[in-house]
């Protein structure tokens, strides 16, 4: 992973019982399990809102972005909700090709994310489970 760290960040945010996951620089096959990992380790903490920070996210591919919403999905049957941040234009310009951007919420920046006051997360079953398979 070129520019990119092995080691992914999560913190936990005051508030009510918010977590804060930073996403490295390329989101690919080759970390997407370290991507993965610390979202679920996130939600196991039982957080009523999840932020998975794309700040210098630059890249991320279809297994990045299955891997969003797969986390999507682990919080909503949890009750939480994830948000998810990004500030290129190229990530978010992919999110939207593909639609994923119509399941996730998707902010333009870290303080955005953290001010939205709702909670609640959004439906679950936004996309088919065969559009999982191919994110």
């Amino acid at each position: 992973m070129p520019g990119g760290s092995r080691r992914i960040l999560v913190t936990p945010v005051s508030g009510p019982r918010t977590a804060v996951v930073a996403l490295p620089i390329e989101i690919d096959a080759a970390n997407v399990g370290l991507v993965e990992a610390a979202l679920a380790s996130a939600l196991a903490s039982r957080p009523t809102v999840l932020i998975a920070d794309g700040t210098t996210t630059v890249f991320c591919d279809s297994s990045g972005i299955g891997t969003l919403i797969r986390a999507h999905r682990q919080a909503a049957a949890t009750g939480a909700q994830l948000r998810v941040v990004i500030t290129t234009s190229q990530v978010r310009r992919v999110l939207e090709l593909i639609g994923a951007d119509q399941l996730l919420r998707v902010y333009p920046s870290l303080p955005c994310a953290q001010a939205d006051g709702s909670s609640q997360p959004a439906p679950p079953s936004a996309a088919r489970p065969e559009d999982e398979e191919s994110a």
